[in-house]
This record gives structure tokens, sequence and C-alpha cells, in this order.
């Protein structure tokens, strides 16, 4: 019976001693393993009278239940003081100031669009929207462009097997809007177009803007007035504007507009390429086929239509000379703006 209590004893300081968990397993296995101490004193009851026996027994069985706790008590300890050396070491310190992050800013484009829904909205204009994905009514015929117009070419088109195609201008919008609104009224409209187009100045996506107003007593000169409004307000820039007459299956008469070279104001330089202007969008009064086209009288009602790319706009606006970078999500480019 000494022999154990001195085991007891013996085991409370090896377990009370243990650095570690694997040092601790050291001591399980030293006192309650198959080949531990209080095993081996079990395999020797035999030995002992059966007055002996129970007495050693219960004996031995509360010295490994002890020394069961003892470990148990001792893992527990270990794995808190583990725990809380590692929380030392992953500490954060709330101390220091955190990292900025930078801001983020709107897209070049973007900023053109809010720019024009700005200046078109003051002037009495809605904004209206239609699909990318356009039938040939739409996007050509409804527009009075003839079924060999070169527009309609494959090599400028995206046709889709089943005959729709991607649009490639805004204008189908107009047709959209004709057809369930009775005029008089002012809509624009902007958006995404497709053409088979890739370089400096083109891209096969890019963006336009289309306007059209429709009144009783609409004039060339009051879409000119427009035009020069509109210019100076997006530029703002007393900017010169004026008119080459141009063709266009759905205006007629026809012009593109022109504005003064922002960068020589008229003088001449590499970038109007010494004319001193800068084209900027097509426009016209609209071609009595297609108010036919849509049952609008165009006896009574006249109305007339202008174009922009909003690509080009914002080119010229911020100075920029590449039209791919306006696509490319460069940052560098991009954190500018």
């Amino acid at each position: 019976m000494q022999a154990l209590d001195d085991i007891l004893q013996d085991a409370e300081t090896a377990i009370q001693s243990a650095a570690d968990l694997k040092s601790l397993d050291d001591c399980r296995v030293h006192y309650l393993g198959k080949k531990g101490q209080l095993t081996e004193y079990l395999k020797k009851l035999g030995q002992l009278s059966a007055e002996e026996r129970p007495i050693a027994g219960q004996k031995i069985n509360a010295i490994k239940e002890k020394i069961q706790a003892l470990i148990e008590e001792r893992n527990l300890e270990l794995k808190n003081l583990l725990i809380a050396a590692q929380l030392s070491s992953e500490a954060i310190d709330i101390t220091l100031p955190g990292r900025m992050l930078g801001n983020g800013s709107l897209h070049p484009i973007t900023q053109t669009i809010e720019d024009l829904r700005r200046i078109f909205s003051q002037m009495g204009f809605s904004f209206c929207e239609g699909p990318e994905i356009e039938d040939d009514y739409h996007n050509f015929a409804a527009l009075n462009i003839p079924a060999l117009h070169p527009a309609r070419a494959m090599q400028d088109t995206f046709y889709f097997p089943d005959g729709l195609l991607l649009r490639t201008h805004m204008s189908p919008v107009q047709i959209h809007v004709m057809e369930t609104l009775k005029p008089p009224f002012r809509i624009a409209a902007t958006g995404k177009v497709y053409r088979r187009d890739f370089d400096l100045t083109h891209t096969p996506m890019f963006h336009q803007m289309d306007v059209l107003m429709i009144e009783e007593n609409l004039s060339f000169a009051k879409l000119k007035g427009l035009v020069t409004t509109f210019l100076r307000e997006f530029f703002q820039i007393d900017a010169a504007v004026r008119f080459r007459p141009s063709y266009f299956p759905f205006t007629e008469p026809s012009a593109e507009a022109d504005m003064s070279c922002l960068n020589c104001s008229g003088e001449g330089c590499r970038i109007c390429k010494n004319t001193g202007w800068l084209e900027v969008l097509g426009c016209g009064m609209v071609h009595p086929n297609v108010f036919k086209g849509v049952g609008i009288d165009h006896q009574r009602f006249r109305g007339f239509a202008l174009g922009a790319g909003l690509d080009r706009l914002a080119l010229l606006k911020y100075g920029i000379s590449d039209l791919r970078a306006l696509f490319e999500n460069d940052l560098r480019f991009l954190n500018q703006f």
C-alpha cells in the first residue's frame, strides 16, 4: 500500500511538471499504459490472498482515477496556455492607423452620359432605352435604309443565324418610340452599339446618343440652335458651330456638325488637321418616309434628329488620344478621372 501511495505522489509531481502535451502524454503512458506502473500492480492482484485482493484492487483503482483526473486537469491547463500564447503572438494592434483604400471614380464614358442627361433633361427631353439585339426592320428598313445599302454589309454588322443582329446605331430606339408615342415629344437615348471595326479610333463596341424631337413647327434653324447650345454647355466654351451638308438615309436635309477646335480655338493644329474644326455629330430633319412607316402625319408634324458618338465626345472633352484606352480598364489611366 505504501508503494501505491509513493506512485501517486510521484505521478502528481510528474504531471504538474509536464511542460507540454507530449510530456503529459508520456506521464499517462508511464503510469496508466499497458506496461505502466499501475497496470503491473493490477497484474499482481492474483498473488494476494482473498482478503487482501479487494482492498488492494480498490486502492489501485482509486489511485488510477486520481492520476487520470490530474492528467485531464493538466491537459486543460496546457491547452489554455497554448491558446493564450497563440493569441498573444497573433494579436492585432488596434492602435495602429488603418490602411486607407483609394476612392473609386466614375468612368469617363459614365461622366459623359451623366453630363448629356443633365443637359438634355434641362431642355425638356426624356430618356428612353431600347434592345441591343434588333431585327432588320427596326435597325434598317424603318429608317429608310435600302436593301443594298453598304451599312447592311456583313463586314459591318454582327448578324445572328436567325436574322437578328446587334444594333449598329441608336436610331432604332427612335422607331420604337414613334411606334408607341403620339407626337409632339422630345426623347433622347444613350447606349452601346456594335460594328465590325477595331483600330486607333474604332472599337467593335462603342457608345452613341440619339436625340429626336417631333413637333408641328420645327425648322432646321431650331436644330442648329439646339446643337449649338448642347455643344457649348457640354464643353463649357463659347465654341463656333457650323453645319456641312451630308447624307443619312433617315434624314433630309442632313448635315455634319463641326465645332471650333478645343485645342487651338480654330487657329489650326495637329488635332484638327490644321482646319480649325472638329467633327462632332450628324443631324438632320426626319425623312418623310420614316414618318410614313410609323404612321405619323408628315404634313402636320416635322422632326429633327441628331446622333453623336459618346466615346468621341469623351475623347475631345478629356483630351484622350487613343479610343482603346476607354476599354482597357487600366487603373493608371482611369485614376486620372
